[in-house]
């Protein structure tokens, strides 16, 4: 068997590939970045013909570089940002790709609330529904788009797009689906009455076969192997939602380890025995072919930062420094006090509330960019604390976790979390966990690892760790009660923004 394992890592904005050794070791990697469309507010979306261009090209410049006999890949595993809506049409062509971002859902998530359908829906699939959920999406399309709706053949997921593309098997495996809400968590399989209570009940038909996350979905097809540069007949695992990718490589595998993901979303999240806590969190998915994640996410991380990099900071560096670099140097030159300007990091809606909008607070004339940058990092580090609250209240116990994610690749972000979390915060070696999760989760199919535990165990190594510092907990103890309150007293003012946006573009129509 060849020695070494390649991951794919295809997230809301960049796809990846890395190839590893059996110890974890770093060979090669490649990314391309994506273009998201946005046609309408709310609407967030991708075209598939790009990401799988772009999945190619990563692909073949990954075993370029790694200078290694194609055939010596023992395996392919591939993770993908979950939920979001990836379809192929009857013919199982590309048809369309809505990405995780996406609110125009909102309405139908009120409406079906005022109904009570996460009543029926929670105690099946552990989830309720919200706006950029898979279903919920599909239920949306079936509504408002029904002659797009009937062309669907194939509902699932970014990274199950991919597998498509490299065996021609229509496949998904449980991690993603049940992160969906589309599984009866406990028996692990599609369930038709929790479809019904999406009103998909006639859409079982589109959900394709499913798998465990280690199985062999199918091998690298003749025609992908000339283009990419792969061998034909490479075993392609299932692969994994990549926030539990994420924990994975960056090594949390033991019952009861906390993950913290500063990507795009924010992911905080904790490995259990069972399906479900002993009281309600926003999301729950399979981890391994026993256990389970608790999740509380939401689209509130470091999305935030790449958005102030875009819109303020692109062009005003030093070509030998990246702008996020600059804006963690201007941020670390603050020193904290107690007046220092608030953020709230709800760009794309908060996790309970698509109407909440993001804004400073507090900014004064003798504030700089560093204070708007440390607010900003401190604010979406408030998001998690938030989500990190209600998965203790639900019965889980921890008392450190691992971050990952972009965020962590910072030297000042990650002393912010382990300050307001108020416990210790590791950062593992490798940068790229998603991929080396995936990479795991394919030396685990093909038998080179027993399980996750041991994969993660042979390929993971922590690089940093960081202890709280008691002055600045107290210090973020009260600015997170007044993040709080503006917050709650914010909430209607968002409502009357959003409905006053819907009034000029009625009165544009």
């Amino acid at each position: 068997m060849g020695d070494y394992l390649l991951g794919i890592d295809a997230g809301n904005t960049v796809i990846k590939a890395v190839i590893f050794d059996r110890t974890g070791q770093e060979l090669a990697h490649a990314g391309e970045e994506g273009h998201s469309r946005m046609p309408y507010p709310g609407h967030v979306e991708r075209d598939l013909g790009e990401l799988w261009a772009h999945a190619k090209r990563v692909i073949r410049t990954c075993v370029d570089k790694a200078g290694i006999v194609a055939a010596d890949i023992a395996a392919i595993g591939c993770a993908g940002h979950g939920n979001g809506l990836y379809a192929l049409d009857r013919n199982g062509e590309p048809l369309l790709a809505i990405q995780s971002l996406d609110t125009r859902a909102i309405g139908l998530v009120e409406e079906w609330a005022a109904e009570g359908v996460g009543d029926r829906t929670y105690p099946i699939g552990r989830q309720r529904p919200w706006p950029s959920q898979t279903p919920t999406l599909l239920a949306w399309l079936k509504r408002h788009r029904p002659e797009l709706f009937e062309r669907i053949g194939t509902v699932f997921f970014s990274k199950d797009f991919v597998v498509n593309r490299l065996t021609g098997r229509r496949v998904s495996e449980v991690s993603d689906m049940s992160g969906a809400g589309l599984l009866d968590l406990a028996a692990r399989r599609y369930d038709r009455t929790l479809m019904a209570a999406y009103g998909l009940a006639d859409c079982m038909d589109l959900l394709p076969p499913l798998i465990e996350s280690a199985d062999i979905a199918g091998t690298v097809t003749g025609e992908v192997a000339a283009q990419t540069g792969l061998a034909a007949g490479t075993p392609v695992i299932g692969g994994l939602f990549d926030v539990v990718a994420s924990a994975l490589g960056s090594g949390v595998s033991r019952t009861g380890s906390a993950s913290i993901i500063a990507g795009t979303w924010s992911i905080n999240q904790v490995i259990i025995d069972r399906p479900a806590l002993d009281g309600p969190v926003f999301m729950s998915a399979t981890f391994d072919r026993s256990r389970y994640m608790a999740m509380e996410n939401s689209a509130t991380s470091a999305a935030n930062l790449e958005w102030l990099v875009r819109e303020f900071f692109e062009g005003e560096h030093q070509e030998s420094v990246s702008p996020f670099d600059a804006c963690c140097a201007l941020a670390a030159a603050i020193e904290p006090a107690s007046d220092d300007p608030l953020y709230h990091p709800y760009l794309y809606g908060a996790q309970q509330d698509g109407h909440a909008r993001a804004g400073f607070y507090g900014v004064a004339g003798w504030h700089g960019k560093g204070h708007l940058v440390r607010a900003l990092l401190e604010g979406v580090t408030f998001g998690h604390r938030q989500h990190i609250e209600t998965i203790r209240k639900a019965g889980a116990i921890f008392d450190e976790a691992v971050l990952s994610g972009g965020g962590s690749r910072s030297r000042l972000w990650p002393q912010i979390f382990a300050d307001v979390l108020g416990m210790p915060v590791s950062v593992a070696v490798s940068r790229e966990t998603g991929a080396l999760g995936a990479a795991i989760a394919a030396g685990t199919g093909v038998g080179l690892f027993a399980d996750f535990t041991e994969g993660a165990n042979a390929m993971v190594r922590v690089e940093r760790h960081y202890k709280p510092n008691d002055a600045l907990t107290a210090h973020y103890n009260r600015r997170y009660a007044l993040y709080k309150d503006i917050a709650e007293a914010m909430t209607p003012l968002w409502r009357r923004l959003s409905a006053t946006k819907d009034q000029v573009a009625g009165a544009a129509a």
